[in-house]
């Protein structure tokens, strides 16, 4: 029988290798992006997103198997883990991406231990090396000189190797350099000192993107070139140049950014130093470290618990009929637990709920619907619950939720960034901020819609605000995919009494939708009823949704760009 000592090291060298194989894999897909641009082969850059997110799952599951193997009865020995652990952290500290290495062998150890809470002995609850500083961000960036702009971002796209494949790179430019002086103006500088960039490209969907900051009059500004590849060649298609256009580029409802990265840490670091309000988990997320990012929030969570003295409670809104949904005032974040009974009329089960989600991370999100992160085993003091939610909690989500002493386990949530829903900010704001909103409403169906995205349910209370304004889709639990629906028109009867049945009159299938009846089901009355029809009238019309249905299942899917038309050039 093989000591404890040899189990643990050989066991740390199965997960070690394994997690190399993983990167050097997750690289690999990450890197076409590149090439799949320049070709505009859109479908290929559609194939890899989902493959780059199914690759964690299937390398955890190679290294559980063969731990699984090498310890046998000794699986759960806690020793030789406790050893494991130490074996690994010295393996994996000389990595770049050491942070990352480190989740990985939790998602191990919590599939083999459905470790309740955390255990510091066996897993990395906090990095082994939390005071590595990031290197110096000369060995990250570029610089230019920014005299002469235009000659600035000329060496950009030539460096960023793109330069070669824009059909009117003059032109684009010279609208890139005005667009920079122009914030530059609004700084209160006339000259633009210095250009820097990231030396690698973020790529998304059919968009590509070059970031970095700029400096003026001794002030510095976050600053995006956004590219496009249509039929002719690239362009430059839009600039941003706010820290809040820079965070809706990197917002919690799009899909994971591929771009070529060796050191994780830095480039977060990097880019939480442009957008200090989000947090470095959103940021490895971006980035496609989802697991990484999962891994922060929790740590970042418990900060939060230490030190605070916020109470969980119920999040603002209409309760819902599948999920019980609750906050921290402090924490802008919100956890949903699945109930144990669903409330009429819900006719859904647990793991269709649950395969919703899984769609959702799986698909575009085209801007409008919010990421959610799956938790599993979370304990937290009783003691920082509020009473009542507690209380609902334990009676509404009993398969999920437990008590023990002190403590309530959560065997499974799902957590979301917090945003106000709909219903309750039109309520609170009114005027033209409400009307806005409302027609933004009516845009997110409509982007979802280009996305293949049926939401479902599209009440007021399932959709909210985020901090920038822009209404996004949060309750998956009725969402699907336009190919599973019907759009029909509403049948015509010549008998009056049909009409005031309770029962439809006539057949309606498991997938029939009738869009004409979607004004009386929003609720919308009055100047917003007005206002939504104004913009959105097309919504309430089975042809157009038969439309939509027939562009996406052409492959003619409309991007939803992280951008607005007043950041676009004008270009010739």
């Amino acid at each position: 029988m093989y000591s404890d000592s040899r189990l643990a090291n050989e066991g740390a060298n199965v997960i070690a290798t394994a997690w190399n194989d993983f990167a050097d894999r997750f690289s690999i897909v990450t890197r076409r992006a590149r090439h799949r641009f320049l070709a505009a082969d859109w479908q290929a850059i559609a194939a890899d997103h989902v493959e780059r997110l199914d690759l964690y799952s299937s390398f955890v599951t190679r290294a559980e198997t063969d731990v699984r193997t090498l310890l046998g009865e000794r699986l759960e020995a806690r020793d030789i883990w406790i050893g494991m652990r130490a074996v690994y952290s010295g393996l994996v500290n000389a990595r770049p991406d050491w942070e990352l290495a480190e989740t990985f062998y939790n998602s191990i150890t919590r599939r083999i231990f459905d470790t309740v809470g955390v255990d510091p002995r066996i897993e990395f609850v906090s990095s082994d090396y939390p005071d590595r500083a990031p290197g110096p961000v000369g060995r990250l960036v570029t610089s230019y000189r920014g005299e002469n702009v235009i000659e600035a971002l000329r060496a950009v796209m030539e460096d960023v190797g793109l330069d070669g494949a824009c059909s009117n790179l003059e032109v684009d430019l010279k609208g890139a350099s005005l667009r920079l002086l122009e914030r530059a103006d609004q700084m209160g500088a006339t000259t633009i000192d210095s250009i820097e960039v990231l030396p690698t490209v973020f790529f998304r969907g059919s968009g590509a993107y070059v970031v970095g900051q700029m400096t003026a009059a001794g002030r510095s500004t976050p600053i995006a070139l956004a590219l496009l590849h249509p039929d002719g060649g690239v362009r430059i298609d839009a600039v941003m140049t706010t820290e809040n256009e820079f965070s809706i580029l990197f917002s919690f409802t799009r899909s994971y950014f591929h771009v070529a990265i060796d050191h994780p840490h830095e480039v977060v670091a990097y880019l939480h130093g442009l957008m200090p309000r989000k947090r470095r988990a959103e940021l490895f997320i971006s980035l496609g470290f989802n697991k990484h990012g999962k891994t922060e929030l929790f740590r970042e969570l418990m900060g939060h618990l230490d030190t605070s003295d916020d109470e969980f409670e119920t999040a603002a809104g209409v309760p819902g009929l599948v999920m019980v949904v609750f906050t921290l005032p402090g924490f802008d974040v919100v956890f949903k637990v699945i109930r144990d009974r669903f409330g009429a009329p819900k006719q859904i089960t647990r793991d269709r709920v649950m395969n919703r989600y899984r769609l959702v991370f799986r698909h575009d999100r085209a801007g409008r619907l919010v990421d959610a992160q799956e938790f599993e085993h979370l304990s937290f003091a009783a003691d920082r619950f509020d009473p009542d939610l507690l209380d609902q909690l334990l009676e509404a989500c009993s398969r999920t939720v437990v008590k023990a002493g002190d403590t309530v386990h959560i065997a499974h949530a799902y957590v979301e960034r917090r945003v106000t829903p709909l219903d309750l900010y039109v309520h609170r704001h009114g005027g033209g901020a409400a009307e806005s909103a409302i027609v933004d409403y009516g845009r997110a169906i409509k982007d979802l819609a280009a996305s293949g995205i049926f939401p479902g349910d599209m009440l007021l209370k399932n959709f909210g605000v985020t901090r920038h304004g822009r209404v996004v889709f949060y309750d998956y639990d009725e969402l699907t995919t336009l190919d599973e629906c019907t759009f029909r028109k509403l049948p015509m009867s010549d008998d009056p009494y049909d009409d005031m049945a309770a029962e439809p009159w006539f057949s309606v299938g498991p997938g029939d939708v009738f869009p004409e009846e979607f004004e009386t089901f929003l609720g919308l009355s009055g100047r917003l009823g007005e206002v939504f029809r104004t913009h959105h009238s097309d919504i309430f019309e089975a042809s157009a949704w038969r439309e939509w249905q027939q562009r996406v299942a052409d492959g003619d899917r409309l991007e939803v760009f992280p951008y607005t038309s007043r950041q676009r050039l004008v270009t010739a």
